[in-house]
């Protein structure tokens, strides 16, 4: 057959009225979007335009659209490039890569290259089929240029996202008296608290991650002063009269695509910056209602302090981490050195997709004043072992968490701390102690994590475990009974932005003795995510 080459001057003009339809990027775009959803669903569910497959490939119009894509290499939507010859497809994507090559052919004749003529009776013909398609796709492209414009004209910044979250929570604790051995009676009111956290998450290249977040919240902490042990607080019971401060500031920056660099100004936290191995339940709004059954208590050592954490993955399987974490890093005298102070090694195992554990050491130092053992979690004696005297400590830390079935996840941790006294000098109660007097502290825990209980989204917890008491003492003070934390949780999602989660927990001889009546601890919580 002979063929005749037409330039751009001789377009016909049905071939421009086709173009001036549409907008070629955007329905690129969309059709690329609609390729991928079929890509990853193709067995499963159709999310394109038609729910309907009715272009099949013995179809003309199947085998023309094929030959001009072999010819002008215009049909790119798909992931891996091909054109799939052998698959139904519905009219909305037909007429998507149909735009394609109607853009491509566009391209050449304005380059003032050359195209086939009965390649362009072709397109003139398929246009007049699919006129009715081609329309829908251009009213969807006018549609989301239009959102597109607006979110330009009021986005927040180009480069920082805002992200909240608010709580709500009407908690109680209840019993007979404080585990002070005082005699004092618990107050048994409820309060009603809330807690606001704002993200400002940053990124310049994509990759990286510059967070300040401000947080408010008023908090009754059910600690010492109110139940007369530690063992009793909540996760969240940080309080600042809800005036807003800045309660995390840090940058995130992947140095290569096997080292990522973790910079704290404040508010740094281990828990966040490595795998703590139970993240059903780390989250403060929506994990565990209390402290200690977030995650093992080693990884709250240098809380809220300034330093550095490096993580390197050798592998899908294994990987290590570094940090330092300085309580008083912006104090003139303190500094990152001077002052209390913890240093952390870790090692990640991941044998399987199921199954995780991780090996975690910590060294620390406390000065006179600030001892801070178990991160305010167990006994009293358990977080000073020493009173207020300097203390220095190795920190022990097994973590595991095996995902049994898609509905059922099982984690847990032990903690070992040798406890160090600096100096000599009393504890409590006058008790004498000589400087390089050892302690032994011990805690462990169990969590078991249900998902998607009553629906999706939701989440039934469980923790028991022993909070870290005092086994041994050079001294000779410690904890002569184990204490048992009992807690159980319920998320229950209203919305995707909205959830309420009820808890309760029952502390068993608080304080480590069984002279200590059980303490019950209750909450409601509302949380609201956007």
């Amino acid at each position: 057959m002979v063929t005749t080459r037409i330039c751009a001057l001789g377009l016909s003009s049905s071939l421009m009225l086709g173009m001036a339809a549409l907008d070629v990027a955007a329905v690129e775009i969309l059709e690329t979007l609609d390729s991928y959803t079929l890509e990853n669903n193709a067995l499963e569910q159709i999310n394109s335009v038609s729910q309907f497959r009715d272009v099949f490939p013995g179809d003309w119009a199947f085998e023309a659209l094929r030959n001009l894509s072999d010819r002008y290499n215009c049909i790119v939507g798909y992931p891996n490039g091909t054109y799939r010859g052998d698959r139904t497809m519905s009219r909305y994507e037909f007429a998507a890569g149909l735009n394609a090559c109607l853009g491509q052919i566009e391209r050449l004749l304005q380059d003032n290259n050359f195209a086939f003529r009965e390649d362009l009776e072709i397109l003139t013909r398929l246009m007049d089929e699919f006129a009715e398609e081609l329309a829908v796709l251009g009213t969807r492209v006018d549609g989301l240029e239009g959102r597109v414009a607006f979110l330009e004209d009021h986005q927040f910044s180009t480069t920082t996202k805002l992200r909240g979250e608010v709580m709500f929570a009407a908690s109680g604790v209840f019993g007979n008296e404080k585990a002070d051995g005082s005699g004092d009676a618990i107050d048994s009111n409820i309060v009603f608290n809330d807690r606001v956290r704002l993200n400002f998450d940053t990124s310049f290249t994509g990759r990286d991650l510059l967070r300040v977040r401000l947080d408010a919240l008023n908090p009754v902490p059910f600690a010492i002063p109110v139940t007369g042990t530690n063992m009793t607080r909540l996760a969240a019971q940080r309080n600042n009269n809800n005036d807003f401060d800045i309660g995390k500031l840090f940058y995130r920056v992947p140095i290569s695509k096997k080292f990522r660099l973790h910079l704290d100004a404040t508010g740094g936290r281990y828990n966040f910056n490595v795998d703590n191995f139970n993240r059903f339940f780390a989250n403060g709004f929506t994990g565990s209602i209390s402290r200690f059954g977030r995650f093992n208590p080693i990884y709250i050592q240098g809380a809220g302090g300034g330093g550095v954490t490096g993580n390197y993955k050798f592998s899908d399987s294994l990987s290590f981490s570094l940090g330092y974490l300085a309580r008083n890093a912006s104090d003139a005298e303190d500094g990152l050195f001077n002052g209390s102070y913890a240093a952390l090694a870790q090692l990640d195992i991941a044998p399987s997709d199921r199954f995780r554990l991780g090996l975690t050491y910590v060294r620390a130092y406390y000065p006179a004043g600030e001892a801070f053992v178990s991160g305010v979690t167990g006994t009293r004696l358990a977080n000073a072992p020493f009173g207020t005297l300097p203390t220095s400590a190795d920190h022990f830390g097994f973590q595991s968490s095996f995902r049994v079935s898609p509905d059922f996840t099982l984690s847990g941790w032990a903690g070992l701390t040798r406890a160090r006294a600096e100096t000599s000098g009393t504890s409590f109660g006058g008790t004498s102690v000589n400087q390089s007097d050892r302690a032994t502290i011990f805690n462990w825990a169990i969590s078991l994590a249900f998902p998607d209980v009553g629906k999706e989204n939701s989440l039934l917890g469980f923790v028991i475990g022993n909070p870290p008491r005092v086994t041994d003492n050079d001294s000779g003070l410690t904890n002569s009974d184990t204490s048992w934390h009992l807690e159980a949780f319920y998320r229950y999602p209203l919305t995707d932005n909205i959830s309420i989660n009820p808890g309760f927990l029952v502390v068993l001889n608080p304080e480590g003795s069984s002279d200590n009546d059980p303490i019950y601890v209750g909450t409601i919580r509302t949380v609201f995510r956007f």
